[in-house]
């Protein structure tokens, strides 16, 4: 099966199984209900969804970015056919070999911790990474500025090469109709560790404003999208949409403080909060994108048994 990206993903050993494809898309399509009618409540506009698929083949991925037409026989006629755009990765490698094998037309977000010395092939060799959620220090985000560079510059280079190339226009007239410009900086939100574990990545709520100045004025590849935060697994695993989550009161105060301090509306600085556990309480305290991985994937294997290629069946399925 090629996609409009001229690939054909099984034979890189990606393949879209009907009844997996089904099952996604209903789990998908249920936490969008849920999510929606939340933010009805609200009055706002529906926050951003992250389908965290971590752990996951790179099918489950594909199966929800080029969902099957409505006239599918794997289409559920009460499940409205969804492409999802945005998926979230917490791994390096596992990020790096799923980018290679699916399309570029994926909004890709790195949600794990990061380390230092992965920031800037990150940011170099996965044009289509939408964002980085996990920015907690200055060396880091000089790293992941010196790859979105590198990737642009590399970018253009190509372009350039290519201006007689069809198939290339075509590619690109592609890539803007579904708003993707790589060649944009690279979204990054500063973490925040708001609960004060120790365990815990992110800056704490003190030091925030110092990071995302940093970003601001020193790194022009890069551009502060807002602000992200985990929380207490304590406080997510108690929170309903009736009670507050103390992690998600004190990341809108960290806001708008660091709002006031830059001189910007605090509607500039996005919040990213709330999980499978807790995403309905977080979008009625305000978050502007959620990430959600079980609830639409289902239980992950251990990471020792994940595989990101399916085993492809020489006999049929």
């Amino acid at each position: 099966m090629a996609d409009p990206d001229g690939v054909d993903h099984e034979k890189m050993g990606v393949k879209i199984r009907p009844e997996r494809a089904k099952e996604l898309a209903e789990n998908l399509s249920n936490v969008v209900k849920r999510m929606q009618a939340v933010h009805k409540e609200q009055g706002r506009n529906t926050p951003r969804l992250i389908a965290v698929s971590k752990l996951k083949p790179a099918s489950d991925i594909l199966s929800l970015h080029t969902p099957p037409p409505p006239s599918s026989p794997s289409t559920s006629p009460r499940s409205p056919v969804l492409r999802h755009l945005h998926f979230g990765e917490n791994y390096y490698q596992e990020l790096l070999q799923k980018s290679t094998l699916l399309p570029r037309t994926i909004r890709w977000h790195f949600i794990g911790a990061l380390q230092t010395n992965k920031c800037k092939p990150l940011a170099e060799q996965i044009p289509n990474l939408w964002a980085v959620e996990s920015m907690d220090s200055v060396k880091k985000a000089d790293g992941l500025e010196k790859g979105r560079r590198r990737c642009v510059e590399r970018l253009k280079a190509e372009r350039e090469g290519k201006d007689g190339d069809r198939k290339e226009e075509k590619e690109e007239e592609e890539e803007e109709e579904e708003g993707v410009d790589m060649e944009e900086p690279l979204r990054v939100f500063v973490q925040v560790n708001t609960s004060g574990e120790e365990n815990k990545s992110g800056v704490e709520p003190e030091e925030t404003l110092t990071l995302c100045t940093h970003i601001r004025e020193i790194c022009p590849h890069l551009k502060l999208q807002g602000l992200m935060t985990i929380g207490a697994i304590a406080r997510s695993q108690a929170s309903t949409a009736e009670t507050e989550n103390e992690d998600f009161v004190t990341l809108r105060n960290v806001r708008r403080e660091v709002a006031k301090e830059l001189g910007i509306e605090e509607q500039e600085l996005e919040l990213s909060m709330g999980m499978s556990s807790d995403f309905e309480a977080a979008i009625k305290q305000g978050s502007d994108e959620v990430r959600v991985g079980s609830t639409i994937f289902g239980q992950r294997p251990a990471k020792g048994d994940a595989r990101v290629k399916d085993e492809v069946d020489e006999g049929g399925d």
